[in-house]
């Protein structure tokens, strides 16, 4: 009897242990998929989007260069383990890139937001010529984030390609979310409004204000790295020619940004008598949300100029 106890017994724990991963997985976030976002503002929309129906990971930290930021061993293993990658595309990631195209070759699926968007190309006048392939008339820009119907765009095409993909159904958070991004957009552009149009004239720490600039009526004068990415050279030639810009069209802020160097930007406000204003273009504020980072922009952008 007591041998046919401790048999039962023996049975009941192994059941047991056989039992507690699947309770395990229950639990919080486990079992749920797995989504890796490249950058911090497109992450920030996502985490919007899927809220508690996926683990979303971001991987380059808050503040850091999109441009430059290279993986850890964790994080290519995050990549590489994950149910879906969502990225930027047109070489924002240009420090993950290799990492980012064997995880796509090893079958991790992508979502490229910048497939989903219409693409803004330089146009003709817009910076220093400096003969970066950046910079040529037709580059493609990558910094769509800071347009917020283009993030509407990319939250529509996610929803649906998560529930044809993952089998994760976001419908009602999308339509939610997408009517935010609209009355996000009414009141940067009611923001905007306040500035008389000769005013709209935007000089930067580099290429990254274009999106903006497209949706809310501002030209673009030049940019202290003449480039969409922060990794080019700046020759005196072209601070001498963006000097003459801001000076030909009495321009009153310059935007400084991650990435720009304080001696070259502090020394073409001092030459020009234009104010050197801080602008956080590629990071989430401490609240860690898009549309906080989004009236942030707009405001500082409105009230430098005013």
């Amino acid at each position: 009897m007591k041998s046919r106890l401790l048999t039962l017994t023996g049975c009941l724990l192994a059941v047991l242990l056989l039992l507690l991963p699947a309770c395990s997985n229950s639990g919080a976030g486990m079992g749920k998929k797995s989504i890796v976002v490249t950058y911090a503002i497109l992450g920030s929309v996502v985490k919007d989007l899927v809220g508690t129906q996926a683990n979303v990971i971001v991987s380059i930290p808050n503040g850091l260069d999109p441009h430059t930021w290279e993986p850890s061993a964790k994080d290519i293993e995050n990549i590489n383990k994950a149910d879906l990658v969502v990225q930027n595309g047109l070489g924002l990631e240009g420090g993950m890139e290799k990492t980012l195209a064997q995880a796509q070759a090893n079958g991790v699926k992508f979502f490229t937001a910048s497939d989903y968007i219409t693409i803004r190309h330089v146009g003709a006048g817009e910076g220093i010529p400096s003969g970066d392939p950046d910079q040529a008339i037709g580059a493609a820009d990558p910094h769509l984030w800071t347009d917020p119907l283009a993030m509407k765009a990319v939250v529509a095409a996610l929803a649906d390609y998560l529930k044809a993909n993952l089998g994760i159904n976001v419908d009602a958070q999308s339509q939610d979310l997408q009517a935010r991004l609209d009355n996000l957009n009414t009141q940067v552009a009611d923001e905007v409004a306040t500035l008389p149009i000769d005013s709209r004239k935007l000089v930067t720490g580099h290429e990254s204000l274009g999106y903006f600039a497209q949706r809310y009526g501002f030209k673009l004068i030049g940019a202290v790295i003449p480039s969409l990415s922060d990794q080019a050279d700046v020759s005196a030639a072209d601070i001498a020619t963006l000097k003459q810009e801001i000076l030909d069209n009495h321009v009153k802020a310059i935007f400084a940004e991650l990435g720009t160097s304080a001696a070259v930007i502090d020394e073409i406000g001092a030459e020009t008598g234009a104010n050197v204003v801080q602008l956080t273009t590629h990071a989430l504020l401490s609240d860690g949300s898009y549309f906080t980072f989004e009236t942030n922009l707009a405001k500082t952008i409105v009230d430098a100029l005013k």
